[in-house]
């Protein structure tokens, strides 16, 4: 074979290879999918470019009549009326403890055991105020007997009668005092049991094991709050105060729970600023389902009475970055600007209101977080 048929031979070989391979990429699922988006950065780093922009459905933000509303952070504290102090009117050392900070504990449930020398002092208070009182009572029938039969003068008789009162008031005033220490009558000891006075859960505790107790003095070994219902204190600027009214409701959204929203009532307005602040100290009571804790961190939301007219978009237009809210706006050419915006409260039919940012009319990308996505691609 000669060099010049080889060659035909080669060329024949590999167009028929081309023609093969070519045959089996018909059907490459591959092939059919749609293109990839490429995605084209901007000076801006806000700004960026696609070249399949069809695959981001655009909608248009719609009007929503809505209240002016004011946002202000705070913090979940015990309702002061429904807090109570633990105390022992008896001064001693504790030997026992029965409950911990942060337990939830019943009316007339022992707190805690207290050894008392004030305990010890009034039951030997009140078992001479029972002997003089039985002297006397004896001395008086003995001195009703003998008046009776004239040996004795009314007199002596009334002398009688004045020392068996004096005595049985003595009994009286040292029974009360053993019940207001918390003794009990017919168990006489020097330990003390220190009682709940109401239920609820204690928030504050100031005493531990063979600990001392100072009576009336603080601090107080126990506080109990009823947390059925909490304060919520928040901090709200001057400006802002013409939209916070004592008695108006307001939104209440945990930081721990973010999509639950609970409503409050306004009780108080307070009427000293913070100097440096400028803020005032709002008061909203609500009522506590269980879920909030003394401490918590909240937002509240105040409505004021002013009608404003804002734009409403789907929540999935809505990207929330770094704790900011974002929509993709298209500016033309292909290109989307990322914009930030204040994002309101949800409205019906899955969307949410904006309250800054953008307008009514103004369109934006139906999935932010899909382009977002495809951007960090």
């Amino acid at each position: 074979m000669s060099c010049r048929d080889l060659k035909s031979l080669i060329l024949s070989c590999s167009v028929a290879l081309l023609a093969t391979g070519c045959g089996q990429s018909k059907g490459d699922p591959k092939s059919e999918a749609p293109p990839p988006v490429k995605v084209e950065r901007e000076d801006d780093a806000n700004v960026v470019r696609v070249d399949h922009p069809e695959q981001f459905p655009i909608v248009s933000a719609v009007q929503h009549i809505s209240t002016s509303q004011v946002m202000a952070t705070g913090s979940i504290s015990p309702d002061v009326s429904r807090t109570v102090p633990v105390i022992s009117l008896a001064a001693g050392r504790v030997v026992d403890i029965h409950a911990r900070l942060g337990d939830t504990v019943q009316k007339g449930q022992i707190l805690l055991r207290v050894q008392s020398a004030d305990m010890s002092s009034a039951f030997s208070d009140y078992r001479k105020a029972v002997a003089d009182e039985q002297l006397a009572r004896t001395q008086l029938e003995r001195a009703k007997l003998l008046y009776d039969k004239g040996a004795i003068s009314l007199n002596d008789l009334q002398v009688a009668q004045d020392a068996e009162d004096k005595a049985r008031v003595d009994v009286e005033n040292t029974t009360e005092r053993l019940h207001v220490l918390g003794g009990d009558l017919n168990h006489p000891a020097a330990i003390v049991d220190i009682r709940a006075p109401v239920s609820g859960v204690i928030t504050d505790q100031q005493v531990t094991n063979a600990a001392g107790v100072q009576g009336l003095s603080s601090p107080n070994p126990f506080t109990i709050s009823d947390l059925s219902h909490v304060w919520i204190l928040c901090d709200v600027y001057e400006n802002d105060l013409a939209s916070v009214h004592v008695g108006e409701t307001t939104e209440i959204r945990l930081n721990a729970y973010p999509d639950k929203i609970f409503t409050g009532r306004i009780g108080n307005v307070g009427p000293v600023l913070d100097p440096t602040l400028r803020t005032a100290k709002v008061r909203i009571e609500v009522a506590n389902p269980g879920l909030m804790r003394i401490g918590m961190f909240v937002t509240a939301t105040f409505h004021g009475q002013k009608k404003e007219t804002r734009a409403g978009v789907p929540a999935a237009a809505i990207l929330h970055l770094h704790d900011r809210d974002w929509v993709y706006v298209p500016i033309g050419g292909n290109k989307f600007r990322r914009t930030e915006v204040v994002a309101g409260r949800t409205l019906p039919d899955k969307t949410q209101e904006i309250i800054s940012g953008i307008q009514p009319g103004q369109q934006v990308v139906a999935n932010a977080l899909a382009l977002q996505n495809t951007v960090e691609d």
